[in-house]
């Protein structure tokens, strides 16, 4: 009991890190380092917005305008299919939030993206950043690479999803985020690994 409690603590802890130290910069930075002067410029079209648990920041079929990256609290992407909500991912502290597909092709999304947490988030309106990416290389460089790297991110779960079974994906989820039996539902993460909640308890006891 005591190791559990302690293993608990540590998490809230470590929330508590990350969210003092997510601020915009250290986020931009940890896509690609920019001279103070681009840095600054993309610095300006940031703003903080802090929105309740449950909202809905985008919605599918509509083209999204704006970029989020989350300063504190925990997302979900999901799709619908036949009324039932099919969750393919989870964003916590420090992650990006966006529809790619308005984001590349300026065109009606897919998915939504559901707030499970009150959420503070920094907010970039991508219009303002593809008008940088005009004006400024060094923009357009890290533009190049946040692309490449939410290409890969992409990657990653469609190959997870395609070659791994539920068991090997929940013990990956919960490496990549140890906190997240404490702050999401079960319903969800089954519905991300594409198995009922019975299985899913199945698979917990397994581990333990």
């Amino acid at each position: 009991m005591f190791f559990t409690d302690y293993r608990f603590l540590e998490t809230i802890f470590t929330q508590i890190f990350l969210a003092s130290f997510m601020m915009p910069e250290s986020i931009l930075n940890s896509i690609y380092q920019l001279p103070e002067d681009s840095k600054n410029l993309l610095l300006n079209g940031i703003s903080e917005v802090q929105h309740a648990k449950g909202v809905i920041l985008l919605k599918a079929d509509k083209v999204e305008q704006d970029i989020y990256f989350i300063k504190k609290g925990i997302v979900r992407a999901f799709a619908t299919n036949d009324d039932t909500d099919i969750t393919f991912w989870f964003g916590t502290e420090g992650e990006t939030v966006l529809s790619m597909k308005s984001y590349v092709e300026n065109a009606k999304g897919y998915e939504n993206i559901e707030l499970l947490e009150d959420c503070i988030l920094y907010k970039l309106n991508a219009r303002y950043l593809q008008q940088l990416f005009l004006e400024d290389i060094h923009i357009a460089n890290w533009g190049r690479k946040f692309a490449e790297q939410e290409l890969v991110k992409t990657e990653e779960r469609l190959i997870s999803r395609q070659f791994r079974n539920a068991k090997e994906r929940y013990m990956d989820l919960l490496a990549g985020n140890p906190d997240l039996l404490q702050r999401v539902q079960l319903g969800h993460i089954a519905s991300y690994l594409g198995i009922t909640q019975v299985s899913l308890s199945r698979i917990r006891s397994e581990i333990r």
